[in-house]
């Protein structure tokens, strides 16, 4: 998304467009409400009061052309509640699974079964973030403090390979975060939300436009006291961004976020604990993030002819302390560049035909990267091993194009060239297993993904949409890593690799819109993870990784919004409904034939009624509803299913000055689990394994614009 002054985007300048002259009636360019006169001997000028919502409905726009199933959130509208997680903001999406635990960061995130076996720790897989178009994803996976969405106008969502516009291979595509800017977000604006389980959050905002820079910053302070006994934690961020406008061809943004802060995970609980007592903390673990920091610009060229290119450079820096309350702490330390470009070519033929092209490079290079691991009490520890992955990389090189082969018919195709790099050693080590005495692994390889789909669009209300990609996952480095504390050695990884065939209708009509979406992947060597050793209440739990036999992904997502009512006045009481059908199994495995995959339930139903009133009153209802699913892949044991029921209600001034709200969440104070900790054979028996979900809780908040 280019954040650049509207010509026909978001501002809260008046903005100047000329008027086409056709005989003596003037028309005004672009969708804006303007006046139209009649005139007879020259153009005249209309002033266009710029629309808050200008840059999101190019987004918009963008993404209803994806010959597949995507999303975007209005962030503003998540902020009529708690905003405090990525649970948050991805709530009522359907076929995305965001539960958080523990609080802000602590979140497990998957699209389409993506990162299955990812349990909370510190880093999230199967998914390409990015801001701003910039990713944040690295070879380590993405660092969960990555996904703290301060600063952030809206969220695009693209499903699987229709993430391919950002060089995103991974099976479950890629989230884009959008920055609040200067030219969106103008003014200052103070934030205090409180609530349950010592929930505080404080925010200040300011962002404005002088000449031809524009400039958005963000201070964030939030704490939490936990659901758990002694699951506190503790945030800090600070968000920017500057752009300058050099003129019609050329402009640039820099960016930069950096936070810091502590987690302490509450632990897994046995089924019988989750009854009795579900804030009990079961083996609690300490996590920090000592420095995250995320540094970078992206410029943006238009050419003669229209067609656009796009450079971005950006760094990454996120260390991380792991366990360090136990006797196995670990520090992790990352640093990646990121390199991108992307040529956007509009207004071409090919055949005759209308055609519009993309070219995209991008790269990110690990260049210093390395665990260290210890063992004992925090005043005697002793250290124990290093791993070391620098010059890890991931590299693609895209091409796509976009046809209309007849009229509303569009063919979709384009294909990727993947280069993966892992270089994982352990160039010290306390002691040596010797029955697996591998110190290092190479891993150098090409892949090629193509991508081809279609459009058809019906009418102006309705579009059929479908595609048949290919998706890329290689291993996190830390993926590589096998044995316990004091033994660990180098087993090798190979890539996860997918065919995913989609089709899908998105529209509206009347008091509706909404999407379906079916989809099935084929996928052979599925990075899945399982509990080796449980944790106890001094040592972490001990996780191994491994490519599976060949397995399946399948599912339908459905959402349908509907106005319900609507007064004379604006008034309105619509409905929002998201639901997402899944089933992920082994093909003919050895040991466990056909089993479900644990992990994630099978159906999710969320709702919201909401009635909105023209004087900035508003109040909901909504529901998040979920099938039970097994917590280990031998299919002997599940997590329970669970229906929660909560309420928002709140108050905007219409002058846009001032709004409060209160959010009420799980109205019943049901027992539930957010997640669980897969494991290999449980053989039936109640076990550690489940994350708990917080119980009834109220949370409020308060903000200023001026």
């Amino acid at each position: 998304m280019q954040h650049r002054p509207p010509r026909l985007a978001s501002s809260r300048r008046p903005v100047y467009l000329p008027l086409f002259k056709i005989g003596a009636l003037s028309v005004c360019i672009g969708s804006f409400a303007c006046s139209v006169q009649a005139e007879e001997s020259k153009l005249a000028t209309v002033v266009v009061q710029g629309s808050d919502n200008a840059e999101q409905a190019e987004a918009k726009a963008t993404l209803a052309k994806v010959a597949g199933n995507t999303a975007l959130i209005d962030n503003a509208k998540v902020e009529q509640g708690r905003d405090a997680n990525a649970e948050d903001v991805l709530a009522l999406q359907p076929g995305i699974f965001a539960q958080a635990t523990s609080g802000t960061t602590a979140n497990k995130v998957s699209i389409r079964g993506s990162g299955l076996g990812v349990f909370y720790g510190g880093n999230s897989l199967g998914i390409k973030y990015l801001y701003d178009g910039l990713p944040v994803t690295g070879v380590a996976g993405t660092h969960e403090d990555q996904l703290n969405l301060v600063g952030v106008d809206h969220t695009e969502v693209l499903y699987g390979g229709n993430a391919f516009t950002y060089t995103a291979t991974a099976l479950g595509g890629a989230i884009n975060f959008v920055s609040k800017t200067g030219y969106t977000d103008p003014g200052t604006t103070l934030k205090f939300e409180a609530g349950s389980y010592g929930y505080r959050k404080r925010e200040i905002s300011t962002g404005g436009v002088v000449g031809a820079v524009d400039y958005h910053l963000t201070a964030v302070s939030d704490e939490r006291d936990g659901f758990q006994d002694d699951t506190p934690n503790h945030h800090r961020y600070y968000v920017g961004n500057v752009g300058y406008y050099f003129n019609d061809k050329l402009d640039t943004r820099f960016f930069i976020r950096f936070g810091q802060g502590s987690l302490y995970n509450g632990g897994t609980l046995t089924r019988r604990q989750l009854k009795d007592d579900s804030r009990q903390g079961g083996a609690v673990s300490k996590r920090s993030a000592t420095g995250t920091t995320v540094i970078g610009n992206k410029t943006t060229y238009t050419l003669d002819d229209g067609s656009t290119l796009e450079f971005g450079l950006q760094h990454n820096r996120y260390p991380l302390e792991v366990s360090y309350n136990t006797t196995t702490p670990s520090l992790w330390r990352y640093s990646d560049i990121n390199s991108s470009v992307r040529y956007l070519r509009k207004g071409d033929t090919l055949f005759g035909k209308p055609s519009d092209t993309t070219v995209a490079v991008s790269d990110v290079r690990l260049v210093k990267g390395s665990a260290r691991y210890y063992s004992g009490e925090a005043n005697n520890r002793t250290y124990t091993e290093k791993a070391r992955y620098d010059n890890s990389r991931d590299m693609v090189f895209a091409i796509g194009n976009e046809l209309e082969v007849a009229d509303n018919v569009w063919l979709v195709s384009g294909v990727s060239f993947v280069n993966i790099v892992r270089d994982v050693s352990f160039p010290y080590r306390i002691s040596v297993d010797a029955s697996h005495d591998r110190e290092s692994v190479s891993y150098n390889k090409w892949f090629t993904a193509p991508r081809l789909g279609f459009r058809y669009q019906f009418n102006p209300e309705l579009q059929l949409f479908g595609n048949v990609t290919r998706s890329i996952d290689g291993p996190a480095v830390w993926n590589y890593e096998g044995g316990n504390v004091g033994t660990r050695y180098v087993m090798p990884r190979a890539a996860q690799q997918g065919t995913t065939a989609e089709l899908g209708l998105r529209g509206q009509h009347g008091i509706f819109d909404g999407s379906l979406a079916v989809y099935r992947s084929w996928i052979k060597d599925e990075i899945l993870s399982t509990v080796i050793e449980p944790a106890t209440s001094t040592t972490a739990e001990v996780i191994g990784w491994s490519n599976a036999s060949p397995t399946i992904h399948q599912g339908i997502e459905a959402g349908l919004n509907a106005r319900l009512w609507q007064g004379n006045h604006g008034d309105v009481l619509s409905l929002r409904q998201a639901l997402t059908l899944s089933r992920y199994y082994y093909r003919h495995d050895a040991d466990f034939g056909g089993n479900k995959l644990p992990g994630l339930p099978e159906t999710v139903y969320q709702a919201e009624l909401q009635y909105q009133q023209h004087s900035g009153f508003y109040i909901g209802l909504n529901l998040r509803s979920t099938s039970s699913y097994y917590a280990d892949y031998a299919n002997t044991l599940k997590a329970p299913a669970y229906t929660l029921l909560g309420m928002k209600l709140g108050y905007e001034a219409p002058s846009k000055r001032w709004s409060v709200y209160l959010d009420l969440r799980n109205l019943t104070d049901k027992k539930y689990v957010t997640a669980v900790s897969n494991s290999y054979d449980l053989k039936g028996a109640d076990a550690a394994v489940f994350y708990p979900g917080d119980g009834f809780s109220a949370y409020g908040g308060v903000s200023y614009h001026f």
